[in-house]
């Protein structure tokens, strides 16, 4: 972690911010390691912004508790790694267009590849700069989304192991239902993975990583960690699905804080935000939250999300706005302006899970988490001590 030069109670003057606990993050990877084992190299899923928690910040973490290697979604987030002093290996999992083959080379990332046009692109670029081009092939066993499929792979194998500069290293599949109690799918689309490495084998191709395994499958299928497992959501402290096994112990890393900005009692017929959705029906204390669906939280959770304020539930009060939010906070014993409102963790006895407010607004906990604006301010505790604030301004 790099270290900043941060003023007394760096937290107070922060109206609303995420906070990132890197000892849960740094306990869940090293839980993580424990269950796979010593011969399995673990691939921490970073993409997204590590899940909305902050993608440096958590890469180094995970790093230093017992990931070797790196997996983002595009290529500007394998660079924006690389540019904060990061060199470990560094997967594309998605689509890496051949506009992009010079950067990517230059970077040292490695490209996930399934046409002959993107490797003949890299080949071009890695013979000019003087380096390999390192490259996995994505199969589709049956998520029906990127990759080649079974049939496919050994003619697109043939096409471009011949080319220059290339150094084909890894191949791998994704589990489409990994996180349903029911594996029947997840089996079969192992079965069809096997074959596809036996018949590549036969055909005389070595890979240094075959994996497949997300989150979920690293927690529930031993059978489908090969190489290398590739956890995301898990990293974080959220399991996938309330399908899968815990006994891999995870602990959630992010709390999600704002402030009381106003609190004022308003009579009875008081119309609250836009539309109107909600009028009191007696005098209410209304507490207003400067948090929004501009930092991320959903609109979706007008007049059904919750927050805490001094360790109660108080339940959001018509529409949420693009940077402000109202709580009805007739049921809280005592609220003064600056008192601390949680929309996520733990206050007191109280906690809001993401699960809990995922099921509030009828999505999963993946999408609560990564669509956290990237202009909310993430503060960074290990130890109990803040040790790294990153706000928009400074490039978060």
């Amino acid at each position: 972690m790099i270290e900043q030069t941060l003023p007394p109670d760096p937290v107070k003057r922060l109206t609303t911010y995420a906070q990132i606990d890197l000892d849960a993050v740094a306990a869940n990877v090293q839980a993580l390691r424990a269950h796979i084992g010593p011969s399995v190299t673990m691939i921490a899923v970073v993409k997204a912004n590590a899940y909305g928690h902050g993608a440096t910040q958590i890469a180094r973490t995970a790093l230093e508790n017992g990931a070797t290697r790196l997996a983002v979604g595009r290529t500007d987030e394998g660079i924006q790694l690389r540019q904060e002093g990061i060199t470990a290996p560094i997967l594309n999992l998605c689509y890496t267009v051949p506009g992009e083959a010079e950067i990517h080379v230059r970077h040292g990332l490695i490209a996930s590849v399934t046409t002959v046009e993107a490797a003949q692109a890299l080949s071009r670029r890695a013979e000019a700069l003087g380096i390999n081009a390192v490259l996995h092939v994505k199969v589709d066993t049956g998520m029906g989304r990127y990759g080649l499929l079974p049939d496919q792979v050994i003619p697109f194998l043939r096409q471009i192991t011949p080319l220059p500069g290339l150094e084909v290293e890894g191949i791998f599949t994704h589990f489409s239902t990994a996180d349903e109690r029911d594996k029947t799918y997840s089996y079969e689309q192992l079965k069809k993975f096997n074959a596809v490495l036996d018949r590549v084998k036969e055909a005389g191709y070595d890979f240094k990583l075959c994996h497949a395994a997300n989150s979920a499958a690293t927690l529930d299928l031993p059978e489908a960690h090969f190489d290398a497992v590739r956890p995301g959501i898990a990293l974080y402290g959220l399991y996938p699905s309330a399908e899968v096994s815990r006994d891999v112990p995870l602990q959630p890393a992010l709390t999600f804080k704002s402030r009381a900005a106003r609190v004022e009692t308003l009579p009875e017929g008081s119309s609250i935000s836009y539309g109107r959705t909600f009028i009191t029906t007696k005098p209410t204390r209304i507490v207003l939250v400067p948090v929004g669906y501009g930092d991320g939280y959903f609109r979706m959770l007008s007049n059904r999300g919750i927050v805490l304020i001094n360790g109660q539930r108080a339940p959001i009060a018509g529409r949420v706005c693009m940077d402000q939010l109202m709580v009805d906070a007739s049921g809280v014993d005592q609220v003064e302006q600056d008192d601390e409102v949680v929309l996520i963790g733990k206050q007191g006895a109280e906690e809001i899970s993401v699960e809990e407010l995922a099921g509030l607004a009828n999505t999963i906990n993946y999408e609560i988490v990564t669509t956290l604006a990237r202009r909310l301010t993430r503060v960074y505790v290990q130890s109990g001590k803040v040790v790294e604030i990153s706000h928009l301004a400074n490039g978060d």
